[in-house]
């Protein structure tokens, strides 16, 4: 059926929109945040205050593709298993509601360097210090979100390979996604010196989620039966 096949090509599109949105968000922080220096991030995002006002509302836009990519594949593969499908939708929509209220911490530290009156009793080095804590924890707060996004991963893969209108090889790799995912969130939070070994379970996410947007957005799926 054709608006079977477009459900999936939808959700491509959609997930396709959520990488570009989420690697330019990613991008503006990596320009603007030096690592461990307030002061440089500080004159980094004061310098170029559009720009990171930029990220932010790309920070949110990506969360509300990323969504509606849950809810297009969970119309796709309720078929297989409305139960399993309206999990992975809800899992999903928690880490998208923590990412969302996470982001405000990026707001904070802008609020922090706006130069407001109120602020006046804070000495600069203060504030610098106050924004960069800001931005630390929307870093902890990001992590915190892959608990869900890392959950949701499961019951897709699994439809994704219990159904007979998309390749197996895409559920195995959403399955070994979940534990990368998961991966690197235990070791952000009890072994946060050793980043290194978060980074088999990135480098399979990339494939997966590449993988599987690639497919549904150029390949679309099987008719189905």
């Amino acid at each position: 059926m054709n608006l079977f096949r477009n459900n999936g090509r939808m959700a491509g599109l959609f997930y396709l929109i959520f990488i570009l949105t989420t690697v330019s968000a990613s991008i503006v922080r990596s320009r603007l945040i030096v690592s461990g220096d307030a002061a440089a991030t500080a004159n980094n995002i004061m310098g170029s205050e559009l720009f990171f006002r930029m990220g932010f509302v790309t920070e949110l836009v990506s969360a509300v593709f990323f969504l509606l990519a849950a809810w297009a594949l969970f119309v796709l593969l309720k078929p297989v298993n409305q139960n399993l499908a309206l999990l992975f939708l809800l899992l999903n929509l928690g880490g998208v509601a923590v990412e969302c209220i996470n982001a405000l911490n990026l707001f904070a530290a802008l609020q922090f360097l706006s130069g407001a009156n109120y602020l006046n009793v804070f000495q600069t080095g203060q504030l610098q210090a106050m924004a960069m804590s800001s931005l630390n924890s929307y870093t902890s707060g990001f992590i915190i979100a892959q608990i869900f996004f890392s959950a949701w991963l499961l019951p897709l893969g699994y439809l994704v390979y219990k159904s007979r209108f998309l390749p197996k090889f895409l559920g195995i790799l959403l399955i070994l996604d979940f534990f990368g995912n998961l991966s690197w969130f235990l070791q952000f939070f009890l072994l946060p010196g050793y980043g290194i070994l978060a980074y088999p379970g990135n480098v399979i996410g990339f494939i997966a989620e590449i993988s599987i947007t690639l497919w549904l957005l150029i390949m679309g799926v099987k008719q189905q039966k």
